[in-house]
């Protein structure tokens, strides 16, 4: 019983160490938190702006430069090993064009 109850517990801990993890990451390369919506960054360099959004366990993210989105993606990748599912057409039952 003991093992159960303290796994469950650990397992309620991973959003917030895994939210906790990225944000730092994400603080370190240049971004900026959101104030109202803390799970939204932002990051301004030479004119062009990256946005990125943390729901649950995904991440979205969009630039004004596609340089800036393959580099951000390639920082990803070698940071946490995630792989990119394509380009956003549906979220939260609205369809992105």
């Amino acid at each position: 019983m003991h093992k159960l109850v303290k796994a469950l517990y650990k397992l309620k801990q991973a959003p917030k160490a895994w939210y906790e993890r990225l944000s730092s990451f994400l603080v370190q390369i240049g971004f900026t938190k959101g104030i109202m919506h803390t799970t939204l960054f932002r990051k301004a360099l030479k004119g062009n702006l990256l946005i990125v959004h943390i729901y649950i366990d995904d991440i979205i993210f969009d630039a004004t430069s596609e340089r800036m989105c393959n580099k951000f993606f390639e920082l990803m990748k070698c940071e946490f090993g995630m792989s990119m599912m394509g380009e956003l057409k549906l979220f939260l039952g609205l369809q992105i064009i």
